[in-house]
């Protein structure tokens, strides 16, 4: 079905799917709220209590979901068709956990810190992260081996974890770490988003840019270099492009993982593995599942909320394991 359908078509329909999500999304919740009061949110001056939430509090929330999960479903793509690697993920090759000791470090030595700076301090900790357990997947002979990069991944994520639960409680600021790092968006503000938004279409573009380099990359290095590619250039530009993301992410919503993992894979499942179809449609995909997540949070035990990153957890390890078995090619 599937694979007689246009692509444009499959756009439009996970378009379609997203709008719908996003608007139920901002309806339901502790406190339901009518469409028409959506309506006259977006696109009125009225103001009214219930349109003060959507605008304050549920629309930079939803916004920031959609923003995360285009970001982790887009650098989880780029990392497995730059590696060639199945379980490659954001959150299990060190860069969100870099990105977390980088957050525990800075609110610990620098607690004045803004929040463009506390970004800031996320893109370096996961391009630090993801650098040390690549140099330790390369260490050994033979290469980048898929297991061994999430072996290694496995390890340093558990150390820099430690790591920022360390810091956290020598300097008496666990609660503030724990608040960052817990995957959520609770309390996310429309000035959070200015900060992260042009990172994170800055990260998205040079992966559209690059989508046709990164198809051919992901076939096999040779063929790369054979076909004219600056291979290392590609990389560099690539791994620039998933810290931005990966980066921006945490310091949006914390440590959130499996998204990066799961979404490309069921993405190939409906375009196949060209990369100039899989790198948008990872975009929209992310994003539905993380609106889906979010509100499934708010709604399933309201008015309390289940942790987001519980609920992404619970889809994602059943998904992890699936792709172990099957070894990488669950959806292939």
């Amino acid at each position: 079905m599937y694979g007689k359908m246009p692509f444009l078509t499959k756009l439009l329909i996970s378009f379609a799917v997203f709008v719908l999500i996003f608007v139920t999304a901002i309806v339901f919740g502790a406190a339901d709220i009518s469409l028409k009061d959506v309506w006259l949110a977006l696109f009125s001056s009225t103001t009214s209590d219930d349109i003060n939430v959507i605008r304050e509090i549920r629309l930079p929330r939803e916004a920031a979901a959609v923003l995360v999960g285009a970001a982790l479903a887009v650098s989880g793509a780029m990392m497995q068709g730059m590696t060639r690697n199945p379980l490659a993920d954001p959150s299990l090759l060190g860069l969100t956990s870099g990105a977390n000791a980088a957050l525990a470090v800075t609110l610990a030595f620098i607690p004045g810190a803004n929040y463009f700076w506390i970004t800031i301090a996320c893109f370096i900790g996961a391009a630090i992260g993801a650098g040390i357990v690549f140099g330790l997947g390369a260490s050994q002979r033979g290469g980048f081996s898929p297991f061994r990069i999430v072996l290694a991944g496995a390890a340093v994520s558990a150390f820099l974890s430690a790591l920022a639960e360390g810091i956290g409680l020598y300097f008496k600021i666990s609660k503030d770490v724990s608040m960052w790092t817990a995957g959520g968006l609770i309390g996310t503000s429309w000035g959070q988003l200015q900060i992260v938004i042009p990172f994170i279409v800055l990260g998205l573009l040079i992966a559209l840019f690059l989508s046709r380099q990164l198809t051919i990359l992901s076939l096999s290095e040779e063929t790369a270099v054979g076909l004219g590619q600056r291979t290392t250039y590609i990389k560099g530009v690539l791994f620039v492009a998933i810290t931005i993301l990966a980066g921006a992410a945490v310091a949006l919503a914390g440590n959130l993982a499996f998204i990066g993992l799961m979404i490309p894979h069921i993405v190939r499942a409906i375009v196949g593995t060209d990369y100039r179809f899989i790198i948008p449609m990872s975009a929209i995909a992310g994003a539905i599942f993380m609106l889906f997540a979010d509100l499934l949070g708010r709604i399933v035990n309201a008015p309390f909320e289940t942790p987001v990153a519980a609920i992404v957890a619970l889809f994602g390890l059943p998904f992890f394991l699936l792709i172990v078995r099957k070894g990488g090619r669950a959806f292939a």
